[in-house]
Parts: structure tokens; sequence; C-alpha cells
């Protein structure tokens, strides 16, 4: 009987002292990796130093890893703990290291003693996660057992758990496509279409304006020398917009928009041939319009790390979306009919006629909606 009770005995001391070495191991450290839509990533690392291993932090790392908020004062009492947990850690994307900003989160007013006494310590890595990548891993070679690395994506509600023992490296974590800022390939094949569709089919009224520099002349060359106008003179607006070194208000420039769509239709009525000034007010129409461009990509948002491909190919986008315009009008009115006699009498008239009336009707639309 007694020789049961002491194996019983035994048995409970051997467990309770195998939990408490686990609920040692399990409290020294925990890491959370969240990922933003932003294209940017933290990982936020707690050490309990209640919980460290024996003699962890009573040597001195050196100070290779930089490390803000941590004072002077901190350094010398708490450096020793975090300078190796910061210097072993490895956020990978895609297998690769990705370098961050490192820094100590205190509370708002804390002082430096509270900081250095207090039981748990706060370590942030931000940085951006690379273009195209799939997937993240996580890794710290510092030997602190057994710990929880917790993974998250901004707006998504399932959160993935895993144990990590020591120095090993954590399972992938697929990274979703909200996340992950594109390559610049992809960029570029965005911002080409979203620039194309901005013209066709979404820009009736751009497309109304290059009509009107269409019909004006039954020559290829005099149209071509608008559409360069225009091209040349939105190009230089919508780059100046987006960079914010000119700016006119959105109720300006819309009607104002509307308005040169009614002046290039009435002036093809009122004249039969290109004459020096058109040019001109094509290129004058155009750093309006370019305005317009400028409104659009504006709401649609342009990456950071990608700002110059991505307003490069909206502009070609557009460009290709009017040369459509100007393609279509030739094979179906240009080229079958503009040879003919009454060709400026029943096309270019009337449809000028049109398009006149309906850029009036969006300019005084357009400034009453204003109003």
């Amino acid at each position: 009987m007694q020789a049961g009770r002491a194996f019983f005995a035994g048995a409970f001391l051997l467990l309770s002292g195998a939990a408490g070495a686990v609920a040692h191991e399990l409290g020294t450290i925990r890491t959370f990796a969240t990922f933003h839509t932003d294209g940017t990533f933290a990982v936020e690392l707690i050490l309990d130093r209640e919980h460290l291993p024996p003699g962890f932090g009573t040597r001195q790392t050196a100070g290779s890893v930089g490390i803000e908020g941590l004072t002077p004062a901190l350094e010398a009492k708490v450096g020793a703990i975090l300078r190796p947990a910061v210097a072993s850690a490895r956020p990978a994307f895609d297998g690769r290291a990705v370098p961050g900003r490192v820094e100590l989160v205190r509370n708002p007013g804390a002082r430096d003693d509270a900081v250095a006494a207090a039981a748990e310590l706060r370590l942030r890595m931000t940085g951006r996660i690379p273009a195209g990548a799939k997937a993240f891993t996580w890794s710290n070679a510092v030997r602190l057992g057994t710990y929880m690395l917790t993974l998250e994506s901004e707006g998504d509600q399932n959160v993935e758990r895993q144990w990590l023992e020591n120095g090993a490296e954590s399972q992938p974590f697929a990274l979703a496509a909200t996340i992950v800022p594109p390559t610049r390939a992809q960029v570029v094949v965005t911002y080409l279409r979203l620039g194309f569709t901005h013209i066709l089919p979404k820009g009736t009224d751009h497309i109304l304006f290059v009509l009107g520099i269409f019909l004006l002349s039954t020559r290829l060359k005099p149209v071509l020398l608008q559409v360069t106008a225009f091209t040349v003179a939105h190009t230089i607006t919508l780059a100046l917009t987006i960079y914010g070194v000119v700016s006119l208000a959105r109720s300006v420039v819309e009607p104002l928009i509307a308005l040169s769509i009614v002046y290039v239709a009435v002036e093809n009525v009122t004249t039969s041939e290109l004459k020096p000034w058109r040019v001109a007010l094509v290129f004058a129409f155009g750093l309006l319009h370019g305005m317009g461009f400028a409104g659009v990509l504006s709401e649609l948002g342009l990456p950071r790390s990608e700002f110059v491909p991505a307003l490069l190919s909206f502009n070609l986008g557009v460009e290709g979306g009017q040369l459509t315009v100007i393609g279509i009008a030739l094979l179906l009115c240009g080229l079958p009919f503009r040879e003919k006699a009454w060709y400026r009498a029943r096309v270019v008239v009337p449809a000028s006629i049109a398009i006149a009336a309906v850029g009036f009707y969006w300019a005084v639309e357009r400034i009453v909606g204003r109003v």
C-alpha cells in the first residue's frame, strides 16, 4: 500500500515538474506576425523576462542591430536581452530574408526605469513585403525553447498558429493576394488596362473629343498631328497633377472638358480645313483632359513602390484607347466615304452638331450639379 502511494506521489511530482518545465519554456517568447493591405508587415516579439533560460542576457551582444527607442540607459540594463533576440530573428519571404526597421515598443510617456523593470519586453520589426511574394517564414536562432508564432493577414479573420522549437523555421504561411504588392510587370499590365478602359468604353467625353478631332480633316496626317499635341499636353498635366505641382478643382475641370468638346465640334462646322491655331487649342484642351485623367488616377491609386511605371503605363493605355477610337472611325467612316463629295455635308457636319449638343448638355449638367 505504502509502495503504491509512493509510486503515485513520485509520478505526480514528475508530471508536475514536467508541466512546470513546459510552462517555463512556453512563456519565454511569443511572436506575432501581421501582414497589412498596404504591402507592409510587422512582427512583434514579446520577451518574458521571468522565464528566460538561466544565463540569458548576462553577456552583452555587440550593437550591430539598431533598435529604435533603446536609450543608453536601457542599453545598459536590457540591451543584452534585446539584441540577441533581434540579431537572430529572420523574417523571410519565399526563402529570402527581408531587412526591416526594429523598435522597442513602450507605452507613451513610459520612463526608462519603468521599461527596464517591466516583466515583458516588446520589440517590433517592420518592413515591406517584396512584390510578388508567395509565402512567409520565420525563424529565430536564439535557443528559447518552444514558443508560439501567430500569423494573420489584415482583413482576414483566419489566424494561423504554429509551435516552434528553438531555432526551427516555421512552416510557410501563404500570403493573400490582397496583401502582396504586385510585381512591376503586373503593375504595367494593370495600369495599361486601366488607361485603355478609361477611354474605351468608359470615357465617353474623351471619345467624343477625339472624334471631334478626327472629323475636321479627311487626311490622316492632320488628325495624327492633333492627337500628338493632345497626347503631349495631357501627359504633362497628368504627371504634374499627380505629383502635386499643379492643381485645379474637379468642379472646374469637368465643365471645361465638356466645353472643349463643344468648341472642337463647332469649329468642325464653321471651317473645313485645319488652321494653325487648331493644334494649339487642342494642346490647351489636352492640358485640361490631363487633369481629368489625374483625378481618375488619384481615385484608383498608384502603388508607391512602382509609381512611375504605373503612371507611364496608364498614360500609354489612354493613348492606346484614343488611337483605337481613331482607327475604328477611320475604318467605319473615313476610308469608305472621305473621298465622297457629300462626306462633309452628310457626315462631318451632322456628327459634329450632335457632338456639340452632347458636350453642351454635359457642361450645363456639370455646372448646375456643382452649384
